[in-house]
């Protein structure tokens, strides 16, 4: 190949490409197959995340369904935005990880070529030309499958409420130049590293594997892991400092940088983890042990996309929960109440007229569309307004003196947090236009947020409070009759006890949100077990010969089959061990934060969540590295030493 012109040499290394990606679709079906889906998830919820930017409200629509509409568009877009920015991630971060581990896999063909004249351009070339390949063939399946991924996810979206039954996602001729571009950039983006790597190493040297091509510890997985969980800390710092809402979303941001950083930094540690983990006294334990130790780049290719699901799920959902958790024990704090009376309107004085009952908090909830700021400064919400008698509210919620100069047509801002303290806000309740009101006081912030706006009576019309939710936090009177009381107060509307409703409320109020959370855990999930699969596939096939002298040398075929087994749950384990590790970090923030807002750090681990994981974690990495070995060692070990691999 020394002395090719330019333009033969890269019509040599494209039809190399071809027929390396032909002859070798075994160890390039994850990352096909992750193309595939990230073309397909980023096609679909581009063009419904247009959609739904577009889609105008439903005829016939009242005032404050109109605003609900509203409400929900937004979290639709916000959603969808999301998962373009996971899907692509995790694509490339399973592409990135198969190209290394492929090209580790051919270090020797490929120093070949080097000795046969070819320069490090051509190898470059040959291997992005493979990228190229895979990307376009990738982005041809994606295709037709984000039509039929954008019909699951609006199904899923009409079913979780999003969005109603009219909703459709409207095709685009031009997402077809964007999903191949999606496709070419994912495999391309993910190649460049491993091809970069691959070119730089001597030939004589992989062909030995001593110097750079035994080293797996590049500078580059230094640089990526010490980045990231400097990243990772940083956000861990910042959090507590973030209040509620941006504690929450900093914590739970947490995962990703800590997994990246620990997989970055996992051939260190997954061979010391697993050799610590018992494997037995017999041979197939010695061998699997010596595997983990001498196959480090092996290990911790299979263990990179576990530390990810582990990460995102439990580290997001803990994070998550713990956020929950401390909000309610904040409002059990704060609530005196020992009833809750739901209705629909205030009940006027038939809750007060009810023998046992010594004091009520009516609070009647109305969506509003606030404006705050002026000028290129302003910022329009839609939210919730809070219907109030500020003294009731105060001694019900221990706001204190905070809301005794809220009178007349003036506001407060309430718990959320969302609305400033002081100046004006421009308000728009269902059907009707408040105009800017003074903002006079404001709610105490809580964990668990609540409220944008609290109105005090005589601002919101009667017309509008006979339909609107209403609840009434009930205090009884020292020695009242429980039962009696309730049971009156039963003819009135919807009773609870204080806790129980505080849970409910919670959970009504993070529906949304946990809605989301669980699409983007799925999607997490998704990603990383193809990831496992693609990492033991790729391993096993590269391991017949390995497989083979194992056998020559005295071990049945049995024997055989239960070292890889040991081995791909010892590298599990310590997947999981680390990825834990990650979640830890999103732990950490959270009751960092939960203690600065609060004033009591809470924590809160979703076990049943948990133990699902490691499960489903060990079952997938089980049967993959069972089936594949099997297979591997499927052929007499003498056929495969003679073969030509």
């Amino acid at each position: 190949m020394m002395g090719m012109s330019p333009s033969f040499a890269s019509t040599q290394a494209w039809t190399i490409s071809r027929r390396s990606l032909a002859e070798r679709w075994q160890l390039f079906a994850g990352a096909f197959l992750s193309v595939t889906l990230g073309v397909a998830l980023v096609q679909s919820s581009l063009l419904l995340l247009i959609s739904a930017a577009l889609y105008e409200p439903p005829a016939g629509l009242s005032a404050a369904d109109r605003m609900e509409f509203t409400d929900s568009t937004a979290a639709v877009v916000s959603m969808l935005g999301i998962i373009l920015g996971i899907a692509t991630f995790l694509a490339g971060f399973i592409i990135s990880s198969t190209f290394a581990f492929t090209v580790a896999q051919r270090r020797r063909d490929l120093a070949l070529l080097r000795l046969v004249g070819a320069g490090r351009g051509q190898v470059r070339r040959l291997l992005l030309g493979e990228a190229v390949l895979l990307g376009t063939l990738g982005a041809a399946v994606g295709v037709p499958l984000g039509l039929v991924v954008m019909a699951a996810q609006t199904w899923l979206l009409r079913r979780m409420g999003f969005v109603p039954d009219g909703f459709r996602g409207e095709w685009r001729e031009w997402i077809l130049a964007g999903s191949f571009g999606t496709g070419i950039v994912l495999a391309v983006a993910g190649a460049m590293v491993a091809a970069r790597r691959a070119a730089r190493v001597r030939p004589l040297e992989a062909l030995r594997e001593t110097g750079d091509a035994a080293r797996v510890m590049t500078v580059t997985r230094w640089l990526a892991g010490l980045l990231f969980f400097g990243g990772a800390l940083a956000l861990i710092i910042v959090a507590p400092h973030g209040g509620p809402d941006g504690g929450a979303a900093m914590a739970m941001n947490v995962p990703l940088p800590a997994a990246i950083a620990a997989a970055a930094l996992s051939p260190l540690v997954v061979p010391l983890l697993g050799c610590l983990l018992p494997t037995g006294s017999g041979v197939a334990g010695v061998l699997a042990r010596a595997n983990l130790w001498d196959a480090r780049r092996r290990s911790a290719s299979v263990a990179a996309p576990l530390i990810v699901l582990v990460a995102l799920v439990v580290g997001t959902a803990g994070a998550g929960q713990t956020f929950t958790t401390s909000g309610i024990d904040e409002l059990r704090r704060q609530t005196h109440a020992d009833l809750v009376v739901g209705t629909t309107g205030p009940p006027a004085t038939a809750i007060a007229a009810v023998p046992g009952v010594a004091t009520a908090s009516t609070e009647s909830s109305l969506p509003v569309t606030y404006t705050t700021g002026h000028g290129e400064d302003a910022e329009t919400e839609t939210g919730s307004a809070l219907v109030i008698d500020p003294a009731a509210y105060a001694l019900a919620h221990s706001a204190g003196s905070s809301l005794t100069s809220l009178s007349g047509h003036a506001v407060a801002a309430g718990p959320s947090g969302d609305v400033p303290a002081h100046g004006t806000v421009k308000i728009e309740l269902p059907g009707l236009k408040l105009g800017s009101l003074p903002i006079v006081a404001a709610a105490p912030t809580t964990m668990s947020g609540g409220a944008d706006l609290l109105l005090p009576p005589g601002v919101a019309p009667a017309s509008l409070l006979e339909s609107a939710p209403t609840r009434s936090f009930v205090t009884l009177r020292p020695g009242a009759d429980l039962p009696t009381t309730r049971a009156a107060l039963a003819k009135i509307g919807t009773v609870s006890t204080t806790d129980a409703w505080l849970t409910a409320d919670a959970k009504a109020r993070t529906k949304t949100s946990d809605k989301i959370m669980l699409v983007i855990m799925g999607l997490g999930g998704l990603y990383a077990l193809i990831g496992v699969v693609n990492s033991i596939v790729i391993g096993a096939a590269a391991r017949r010969r390995e497989f083979a002298e194992a056998r020559i040398t005295g071990l049945t075929r049995t024997q055989v089959v239960r070292s890889a087994l040991l081995e791909s749950a010892a590298v599990t384990v310590a997947g999981l061990v680390l990825g834990a590790v990650a979640a830890a970090g999103a732990y950490w923030a959270a009751v960092a934060s939960t203690a600065a807002v609060t004033g009591h750090g809470t924590l809160s681990v979703p076990w049943p969540l948990v133990g699902a994981v490691c499960l489903v974690a060990l079952l997938v990495t089980g049967a993959t590295s069972l089936i594949t070995s099997w297979s591997a060692t499927r052929r007499p070990p003498i056929t495969l030493l003679a073969a030509r691999e």
